[in-house]
């Protein structure tokens, strides 16, 4: 069960919530053993309340429906003895969303944060709190003196990386993208470039000064993010949620066919 693309698969972004948080579970399963003995790896999860803008709600369930006891079109009783039929009830309010984050912390100093590593969603390239509370955890990671490490899996929203998308030169401008910030090097960030058709990068994870970086093999993660979650089931005849670029787009036909899939 493998997804046909070599690297990053643009039909899962649909399902970036669910993605999401195996991508932080599987992340924090594969470093957990590799850490020098007292750093230790926690998951995190911050909770927000999704932005209004309708062009990035698009990628998460809107709505939350609630059904009454009674059997849909059971008829109810109404003033002057008329039976109506009863409606569906839509809460229409924004739910709040959850979250999920890596921290490497050092046990022996009181839990102190070492690395923090985020998985972008789409609610974080929005205008909303979604984007302000991230903004905001930039600012602490590395006020707090601890290394940052961003991977961008996802198309919708706009880039907001630590580095800006205009001091990125062309050559790593690609479809997805991977940051590395180090705290003993406050001037200097790692960009990774990752274009579509490539198979995604082992990041190099910073530590404490003096450890050595422990590696993160991206594809191993998003690949067993997508076998575990089953997603042979994607409809790879139609086109993916948002439309690929017009560089992606006749790549991605021509492998999609080449496999039998359209």
């Amino acid at each position: 069960m493998e997804s046909p693309f070599p690297g990053m698969d643009p039909y899962l972004e649909p399902y970036w919530p669910e993605v999401q948080r195996r991508l932080v579970i599987y992340t924090g399963d594969t470093l957990q053993f590799q850490l020098p003995e007292s750093l230790r790896v926690r998951v995190q999860q911050r909770v927000f309340v999704e932005s209004d803008d309708p062009e990035y709600r698009a990628i998460y369930p809107d709505v939350h429906v609630v059904e009454r006891e009674e059997p849909p079109g059971a008829p109810a009783p109404a003033e002057g003895g008329v039976a109506v039929d009863v409606p569906l009830r839509v809460h229409l309010d924004n739910e709040p969303l959850t979250q999920g984050y890596v921290e490497i912390v050092d046990a022996a100093s009181g839990s102190r944060v070492v690395t923090v590593i985020e998985f972008l969603s789409p609610s974080n390239k929005a205008p909303g709190e979604g984007q302000d509370l991230y903004r905001q955890k930039q600012r602490e990671v590395r006020a707090a003196g601890a290394n940052l490490v961003e991977v961008d899996l996802t198309r919708t929203g706009r880039r907001i990386l630590l580095l800006p998308p205009e001091r990125i030169p062309p050559s790593h401008r690609t479809t997805y993208q991977a940051c590395v910030f180090r705290a003993a090097k406050p001037n200097i960030v790692e960009l990774y470039a990752m274009p579509l058709g490539r198979r995604l990068p082992t990041l190099a994870i910073p530590l404490r000064e003096g450890d050595a970086d422990v590696p993160l093999d991206l594809q191993a993660i998003v690949d067993r993010c997508y076998r575990n979650g089953r997603y042979d089931d994607l409809n790879y005849a139609a086109e993916p949620q948002p439309p690929l670029s017009p560089n992606d787009a006749p790549w991605a036909d021509g492998l999609l066919r080449s496999k039998g899939l359209r």
